[in-house]
C-alpha cells in the first residue's frame, strides 16, 4: 500500500542499541532485571520472573531502559515491539532487543504502530538476515524506510490508535479480574471450604444466600486426602470425565483454511487462560472426538524447557467468527465432563490450584521438550462435592463467564476497528477527521 506521505531512513530520527550480551563469565557490576525477547509482547510487556545479568555503571546508558523508549525483538518474531512504560527501576535490555530512541521528528507510539503495520505487511521482511532463523539488525533497522508525516500527524494518528489499543486493555484487565472473582470462590468452596467450616462453627456462610448454604454440609469426616466435608467423595478426574489427545499434525497441514484451525500451545496464556490470536489455519484430517467447541476446556499438555510455563495450565476454548472449526493439536488435551460428574467451569477452577499444577509438574519429563504423562490429567485426586453444590458453583461462575464473553466480543470489534484503520492512517488514505468520526460510532 503505497503511502501518501515522503519516505525516509529510519536511522535519521532515532538513536538505537542493541542490548548486553548475557555471559555469566565475563558480566561484572550489580545484579540488574533486564528484558529478553520473551519478555515483550505486541504492546506490551511480559514482566513475570524477569532474570538478573550483572551491569556496570558505565552501561547504564547505553543498555537501561527510559520511559518512551520502543524495545524491539530482534529475533524469534522480528520487529515485534512495545513501547517502554513501567515503573521497575534499573530495567535494562539484553542483545535479543533493540533499544529504539525516536528523536523529535518521530513519535514513538506512530513508530510502535508503523512497525505493527510493516510486520503485517512484510514490509520489514527484505530487511531480515538469516535463513532458518530470522534476525533484524541494527543495520537494517536503521535503513528502514518509513513514511514521514508532521509530527503533530503523527500524534493524531498514534493518538486514535491508542485509544482503541486502551480499550482493548481495559476490557482484557476487566476480564483477568473476572477471572480471579470465579477462582476466588473455587477457592473458598473447594479448598478451603469456609462454608463448611463456618456452618461446622455455628455460622451462617459469608456471602451465600440461604439456599446455597444449604448445599453443605456442617461437619468433616477423615479421607485418604484428609479432613473433607462430611459426605463429599474424594475421586480421581479421570471418574468425572474424559480426556481426548489432540492431533499431531506437520507444517504441510499448516495451509491458509477459511473454515478450520488448529488450538495449540500458543492459544495459551502464561499461567491459564485462552488467547485470541494463538489458532493455526488447518487442511489436514482429524477425528471428530479432537473437535474443541467454545465453552469446553482443554489443558497444554507440552512445553519448552526454556519456559516450563505452560505444561498443566487450563484454558476456556472462546470461538471466533474466522473459523468454523476448531481442532485441538496434539500439545493439547480436551477435557469432557461425565453428566453426572463435574462441570468444565468447576475443572478449570481445579486445575488453576496449586495441588493440581504440583501433580502435572510431578508428571512431567523431556529434556528440550517437556510432556505431561498420559494419566497425569486422570490421575490427580480431589474433593469432590455432591452434583448439587457442582451446579451451584457453575451458575454462579457461569454469570461471570457471560461477562467475560461479552467482554471478549467487544475487544474483537475494537481489533477489528484498529487492523483496519491502521494501514489506512499509515498511508493517509483516511484523514484523522473521517478516522474520529469512525471512533465516535463505537
Amino acid at each position: 500500500m503505497s503511502s501518501k506521505w515522503p519516505m525516509t531512513r529510519l536511522g535519521d530520527h532515532v538513536d538505537s542499541c542493541l542490548g548486553k550480551m548475557l555471559d555469566a563469565k565475563k558480566n561484572k557490576g550489580t545484579p540488574q532485571p533486564y528484558l529478553g525477547n520473551s519478555n515483550v509482547r505486541w504492546g506490551n510487556f511480559d514482566l513475570v520472573d524477569l532474570a538478573e545479568m550483572r551491569f556496570e555503571p558505565h552501561e547504564e546508558e547505553r543498555y537501561g531502559l527510559a520511559h518512551g523508549d520502543l524495545v524491539v525483538c530482534e529475533g524469534g518474531e522480528p520487529g515485534r515491539c512495545a513501547i517502554w512504560t513501567a515503573s521497575i527501576p534499573g530495567m535494562k535490555i539484553q542483545k535479543a532487543l533493540h533499544r529504539i530512541r525516536p528523536k523529535a521528528t518521530l513519535n514513538n507510539y506512530y513508530l510502535f504502530y508503523w512497525f505493527q503495520y510493516a510486520a503485517r505487511a512484510g514490509l520489514l521482511d527484505p530487511y531480515f538476515t538469516g535463513t532458518t532463523i530470522k534476525h533484524l539488525t541494527g543495520k537494517a533497522i536503521a535503513q528502514l524506510e518509513i513514511p514521514l508525516p508532521p509530527v503533530e500527524t503523527q500524534v493524531a494518528m498514534a493518538g486514535i490508535l491508542k485509544s482503541l489499543d486502551d480499550r482493548i486493555a481495559l476490557l482484557r484487565e476487566t476480564n483477568v479480574t473476572l477471572e480471579a472473582i470465579a477462582q476466588a470462590i473455587f477457592k473458598s468452596w473447594f479448598v478451603d471450604f469456609d462454608p463448611v467450616r463456618a456452618k461446622a462453627g455455628g455460622s451462617e456462610p459469608a456471602g451465600l444466600d440461604p439456599d446455597t448454604a444449604a448445599l453443605f454440609p456442617d461437619a468433616f469426616e477423615e479421607s485418604d486426602l484428609g479432613l473433607v466435608p462430611r459426605g463429599w467423595k474424594t475421586v480421581a478426574v479421570s471418574e468425572v470425565a474424559g480426556i481426548v489427545k489432540g492431533k499431531s499434525y506437520s507444517s504441510k497441514d499448516l495451509v491458509d483454511s477459511h473454515t478450520t484451525a488448529l488450538v495449540t500451545l500458543k492459544s495459551f496464556e502464561r499461567g491459564g487462560g485462552f488467547r485470541l490470536d494463538g489458532f493455526k489455519p488447518f487442511t489436514g484430517t482429524y477425528k471428530a472426538a479432537q473437535v474443541v467447541k467454545p465453552g469446553e476446556l482443554i489443558v497444554a499438555y507440552t512445553d519448552v524447557t526454556q519456559a516450563a510455563e505452560l505444561i498443566g495450565k487450563p484454558a476456556t476454548v472462546v470461538g471466533i467468527a474466522e473459523f468454523d472449526t476448531l481442532v485441538a493439536s496434539l500439545d493439547v488435551g480436551i477435557v469432557r465432563p461425565f453428566d453426572a460428574g463435574a462441570s468444565s467451569q468447576f475443572l478449570y477452577g481445579l486445575f488453576q490450584t496449586e495441588d493440581f499444577q504440583a501433580h502435572t509438574f510431578a508428571h512431567t519429563s523431556g529434556t528440550t521438550v517437556l510432556h505431561l504423562a498420559k494419566d497425569a490429567v486422570g490421575s490427580f485426586r480431589f474433593t469432590c462435592p455432591p452434583m448439587p453444590v457442582v451446579d451451584a458453583f457453575t451458575v454462579t461462575v457461569e454469570a461471570l463467564a457471560a461477562r467475560r464473553q461479552s467482554n471478549v466480543d467487544s475487544m474483537r470489534t475494537l481489533v477489528s476497528l484498529r487492523d483496519t484503520l491502521l494501514p489506512r492512517l499509515i498511508s493517509g488514505q483516511v484523514r484523522i477527521p473521517e478516522a474520529e468520526e469512525i471512533l465516535e460510532t463505537v
